[in-house]
């Protein structure tokens, strides 16, 4: 161990999406590796926290409460400054982001050029920014600045808290297939019907859970309605549905942080992509796991939604049964 590197505290700041926060694990592996004796804290919002909490090369996870006060908030950004960071890596890329980077006043403030909303001005080291890598190799590319050499090593850690709760969930026995039919955007969506035929399909061999967040149980209706299917819809904390996905023998999924996951835990998948390109943002290194079918002239947008859903609808059960089947051999 080199003595400089118990006096480097370091803070990787990427409080959200989920799915995001999970991907972006590398960042701290790679910090790791090559300061085996650093401190290495992580910014993120209080409710994903479990995502990196017990991840082997995270000392801890810093909590931000999006919903506190303002009082609270000014308090946090306090915090930040006296706990005297060595260095900054801001991974988001946004004006909140930049605000707590520029707070910790770290001699060494790490973003990309291009980070949104003037987030780029609070760091005194900037990147190159996005350009038709992965978005996961983008965010390798803010070690540069540190000298480090990226470790392409997405692996997750789930909390042995969750995974002894769901270890005593009887859903869990039976190397369930896990079903993420869920996303924010609804150009992402795989038609839930779909979802609960491929359930039909399946229950027969195996048990079938699906999972979501709090406030999606909306998109899940008819896949919920099928005679078997376990309903673990926003009924667990992301440990929980780390611990859960940990133990799964096939996870089926939309474009979701539950397909991000799945990629940290080598899990096998199978990904259903329309309207976007997985070159820069499907699951890391698994192009072989996505069903995608783009035709010349198609726009990859997700966020129009009427284009999104037409691109989805190109995916049928039949093939999906197919891959799953393949999968769980």
């Amino acid at each position: 161990m080199a003595a400089t590197d118990r006096t480097r505290r370091v803070l990787i700041i990427r409080p959200s999406a989920l799915g995001d926060v999970c991907r972006s694990v590398p960042l701290a592996a790679s910090i790791r590796a090559a300061w085996p004796g650093a401190r290495i804290e992580w910014l993120v919002n209080a409710p994903s926290a479990d995502a990196i909490r017990a991840h082997p090369a995270v000392d801890e996870a810093v909590a931000f409460h999006r919903r506190g006060t303002p009082a609270a908030h000014a308090a946090f950004l306090r915090e930040l400054r006296g706990r005297r960071y060595s260095a900054v890596i801001d991974a988001q890329g946004l004006a909140r982001s930049g605000v707590f980077s520029l707070a910790t006043c770290a001699p060494i403030r790490i973003a990309r050029r291009d980070a949104r909303e003037g987030a780029w001005l609070a760091a005194n080291r900037r990147v190159r920014g996005s350009d038709p890598r992965h978005t996961v190799d983008v965010m390798l590319s803010l070690l540069g600045p540190l000298g480090i050499e990226p470790v392409h090593d997405l692996r997750l850690t789930a909390p042995n808290d969750a995974r002894a709760a769901i270890a005593e969930d009887p859903a869990a026995g039976g190397v369930p297939v896990v079903l993420a039919p869920t996303s924010l955007w609804p150009g992402k969506r795989w038609p839930i019907e779909r979802f609960a035929e491929l359930a039909r399909r399946l229950l027969p061999d195996r048990p079938v859970i699906a999972v979501g967040g709090p406030d999606e149980a909306d998109q899940c209706g008819p896949l919920l309605a099928v005679p078997g299917v376990i309903d673990r819809v926003g009924r667990t904390s992301v440990g929980g549905l780390m611990a859960l996905i940990e133990r799964a023998g096939l996870v089926v999924a939309n474009d979701s942080a539950a397909l991000h996951m799945a990629v940290g835990f080598g899990r096998p998948i199978v990904a259903l992509f329309g309207p976007t390109r997985i070159e820069l943002v499907g699951p890391y290194r698994r192009d072989e796991d996505v069903i995608q079918h783009l035709r010349p002239g198609d726009t990859p947008d997700h966020k129009t939604e009427a284009n999104g859903r037409a691109l989805m609808e190109r995916i049928t059960v039949d093939e999906v049964e197919a891959a799953a089947r393949d999968r769980l051999g």
